[in-house]
C-alpha cells in the first residue's frame, strides 16, 4: 500500500485545524491512542525527518509544537494526514481506520478537503466545504471496500473508480451525474456480486441483458440485501435512468443535493449489506 498525493498543491491549513490533527494524532476522545514516543514514530513512519525524541510534555502540547512547527511546509502536513488514513497504522486495531478518517474529516471540510482511507489506498482529495453538514456527508457512513465485496481484483478496482467518480460529481454540484454513475456503480456491483456468489440465479439470461430491477430483487431474495436497500435502491435505479435525457424530462422537479445525499445513502446501506453477507463471514 502506497500514499497517493492526488492534490497538485499541498494544503496550508488554518492553526485552528492543526490544533484539532494534534488532537487526533494523540489519540484524544477514544480514538486511537499514542503515548509520547509512539507519537515520534508515528511521523517518522509519516515521512518526516529529524523528528526530536519526546521530552516528557503533555503529548498533545508536544504534538502540537511539533505540527506548527511544519505548518509553513504544507506537504509535511499533508504527510502526517495520508499516514493517519493508512490501514498499516491500525494492525491492531483495524475497526479504528474509519473512526480516525471520520474525525479529521469533521475538520478537515472546513478547508475545502477530505480525506479517505479505505479503497485504493489513502489520499487526500479536494471537497466542498457545505459536506460539512452531517446529514449531506454520506460517503463516511460506508464502512467496507470494494475488495471486501468484488473477489475480482480487476472488476474491484473499477468499481471503486465508478465510486469516486461518483463522489467528484458530488463535491463539484454535478447532481444528476453523481446520482447516473452511483446507479450505475450498484449495477455493476449487484451483477459481479451475483456471477461470483451464484450466477444460476440469473438463470438463462446473458450478463448484458440483466435487467437493473432484477439484479435487485435476485439479491433481495438471496439474502444479500435488507428490505430497507432493496426498496430504495430501485428508487436509486428510476434517478440512474436519467442519463436518458427523455426519463429526466418527465420528472416533476430537477434533483437537488438532498436527493443525492438520498442516494448516497442508498448505495452505503447495499454496499455494507453486500459486504456483511459475504459468504464465510
Amino acid at each position: 500500500m502506497s500514499t497517493a498525493r492526488v492534490l497538485p498543491d499541498s494544503p496550508l491549513l488554518d492553526e485552528k485545524t492543526i490544533a484539532e490533527l494534534s488532537r487526533v494524532v494523540t489519540g484524544e476522545d477514544d480514538l486511537y491512542y499514542r503515548k509520547g514516543y509512539e507519537i515520534a514514530g508515528f511521523l517518522r513512519r509519516a515521512g518526516w525527518q529529524d523528528v526530536p525524541e519526546y521530552d516528557g510534555q503533555f503529548r498533545r502540547e508536544w504534538a502540537l509544537e511539533l505540527l506548527m512547527g511544519r505548518r509553513d511546509q504544507p506537504a509535511e502536513i499533508e504527510k502526517v494526514l495520508l499516514r493517519l488514513a493508512d490501514a498499516r497504522e491500525y494492525l491492531d486495531e483495524p475497526e479504528l481506520l474509519a473512526d480516525v478518517v471520520t474525525a479529521v474529516n469533521s475538520f478537515l471540510v472546513h478547508e475545502g478537503y477530505r480525506l479517505e482511507g479505505i479503497g485504493g489506498g489513502p489520499r487526500l482529495l479536494p471537497c466542498d466545504p457545505a459536506l460539512a453538514h452531517p446529514s449531506e456527508y454520506g460517503a463516511s457512513e460506508l464502512k467496507a471496500a470494494m475488495t471486501d465485496i468484488v473477489a475480482d481484483p480487476k472488476m474491484a478496482l473499477l468499481l471503486q473508480r465508478r465510486l469516486d467518480e461518483a463522489r467528484t460529481c458530488y463535491v463539484n454540484g454535478a447532481h444528476i451525474a453523481a446520482l447516473v454513475m452511483l446507479g450505475s456503480l450498484l449495477e455493476g456491483v449487484l451483477l459481479q456480486v451475483v456471477r461470483e456468489r451464484d450466477r444460476s440465479l440469473l438463470g438463462n439470461s446473458s450478463d448484458r441483458n440483466v435487467r437493473f430491477e432484477t439484479l435487485i430483487d435476485v439479491c433481495h431474495k438471496a439474502g444479500w440485501l435488507d428490505a430497507d436497500a432493496q426498496k430504495f435502491s430501485h428508487v436509486l435505479r428510476r434517478y440512474r435512468n436519467f442519463v436518458h435525457p427523455a426519463a429526466e424530462a418527465d420528472e416533476p422537479s430537477r434533483p437537488d443535493r438532498d436527493t443525492l445525499g438520498i442516494g448516497w445513502k442508498v448505495v452505503n446501506a447495499a454496499l455494507n449489506d453486500l459486504a456483511a453477507s459475504v459468504p464465510g463471514r
